[in-house]
């Protein structure tokens, strides 16, 4: 055995999980033999998917109000593009962490991880390492999307109104925006150690 193996409670010398232990112990024989790289993989995943969800929501709120208020006031329309742009920074926020979390991520597909017995301790920190930096990624930009996305709707619609508003939405819409950077710090932090041997 090699140093730092893992030894999970009711899995077979060949790597499957026995029906009466799993009985006995609940499900966390199943989510502990699952193999770290699909944590991994998944944590990636959601990193990007709900960071386009997030730009994609600020978008259609944002995108809605320009598009109506821009009727009665054609004015805003070229002034208020910048919060689309806003929202459209949120996917890239997701796409540059994914690309941070898929260079820690390895060749992928480790033949030596076929059974249980064989995932070590820096398996598991990685995999769970790299999924919880992109679940933390992915929700606070689908957070950051909505929060620009709103924001934006309504600093179209007062700007409509008021010229002299468009300045004083756009600051809260930059704090807005700052939500998502935040969230790819915290990101690169949880991440930074996280890495397959």
């Amino acid at each position: 055995r090699k140093s730092g193996i893992m030894s999970s409670f009711g899995v077979t010398s060949t790597g499957w999980i026995k029906y009466a232990d799993l009985k006995a112990n609940g499900w966390g024989e199943i989510i502990g033999c699952i193999n770290p790289q699909s944590w991994a993989a998944v944590g990636i995943g959601l990193s990007i998917g709900l960071s386009v969800v997030g730009a994609a929501w600020g978008i259609l709120l944002t995108g809605a109000s320009l598009v109506g208020a821009s009727v009665k006031a054609p004015r805003i329309r070229s002034k208020n593009l910048i919060s689309i742009i806003f929202c459209e920074a949120v996917a890239i926020y997701g796409v540059i962490m994914s690309i941070i979390l898929i260079s820690k991520y390895g060749s992928g597909g480790d033949d030596d991880v076929l059974e249980c017995n064989s995932i070590t301790t820096e398996m598991y920190f990685a995999g769970y390492g790299i999924f919880w930096s992109g679940v933390t990624v992915g929700l606070s930009n689908l957070a950051c999307g909505v929060c620009v996305g709103a924001t934006g709707s309504g600093c179209a619609l007062a700007h409509a109104q008021q010229e002299s508003m468009f300045v004083k939405m756009l600051i809260v819409e930059i704090f807005g925006s700052a939500l998502g950077l935040f969230g790819v710090i915290v990101g690169i932090i949880m991440s930074t150690d996280a890495a397959f041997p």
